[in-house]
């Protein structure tokens, strides 16, 4: 049985890939902050998938537990397969109103977690020949919507950088940037982009399902839905004044 490590796990997309994965016949480590979360969760899993489920309740925005769950990726007597950095959350304020506290905090979960974790994915699976790291980015990686964007556009290229070296190994490497998702990720951030009209939003299951494609076809990048491919075409090529102008309503 495969099995895949999900940072995030308890919500959102993190969930949607638990379900999807189980439902393929993945054994899971669930990772996230709330253990009764986890641990709900992974009670459901376990009886409607019959899949085995290990919880680790860990912050990432603590290197002491990035550590720790990089520990568990290198175990090699219990191989992870799969690796998703989902982790991630918005500050719900502007650079000059949250703390340097709140942003290095959100740095290390969303860029140094991915980072560390995808380097003890690497360590682990290239010598065995295989395996796959999915870093969960944003089309908000093309805007100037403050440190996140500054994240996810981080999470990007390191991930286009990462597919090219490994190449030939048997490994890869993909990020999913996702557009607007209904999650409960903008309702907590508390950001303007919930009262966005209905046609902007994507589901998770599809937003899960494209991705777990375009791993199984090896592909380094996917952007689910037309709409959001074009969109994120057009805000790479579009002037950066403009960008930073339609950033400004999010």
């Amino acid at each position: 049985m495969p099995t895949a490590l999900i940072t995030g796990a308890s919500a959102g997309l993190g969930r949607e890939f638990a379900w999807q994965l189980a439902e393929s016949g993945h054994g899971l480590v669930l990772v996230a902050r709330g253990t009764d979360r986890l641990e709900t969760l992974a009670a459901q899993l376990r009886a409607a998938a019959h899949v085995e489920v290990e919880v680790m309740t860990a912050d990432l925005a603590h290197p002491s537990d990035v550590e720790r769950v990089a520990e568990r990726v290198r175990d090699g007597e219990r191989p992870v397969d799969l690796l998703v950095n989902n982790a991630g959350y918005g500050l719900g304020g502007s650079f000059l109103r949250t703390s340097a506290r709140e942003e290095v905090d959100a740095l290390t979960a969303m860029v140094g977690a991915v980072l560390v974790l995808s380097r003890a994915a690497c360590d682990a699976m290239v010598p065995r020949g295989h395996g796959a790291i999915v870093n969960v980015g944003s089309v908000a990686g093309v805007m100037t919507s403050g440190t996140y964007s500054a994240h996810k556009a981080w999470v990007r290229v390191f991930t286009e950088g990462l597919a090219r070296t490994l190449a030939r190994t048997g490994v890869t490497a993909t990020v999913v940037n996702p557009g607007l998702t209904r999650t409960e990720f903008h309702e907590r951030a508390g950001w303007k982009a919930s009262g966005a009209p209905a046609f902007a939003w994507l589901s998770a299951d599809r937003v899960v399902a494209d991705t777990l494609a375009a791993v199984a076809a090896g592909k380094a990048e996917v952007t689910p839905s037309l709409r959001y491919r074009l969109a994120s075409l057009g805000l790479r090529l579009a002037p950066r004044s403009l960008v930073r102008r339609v950033s400004r309503r999010f």
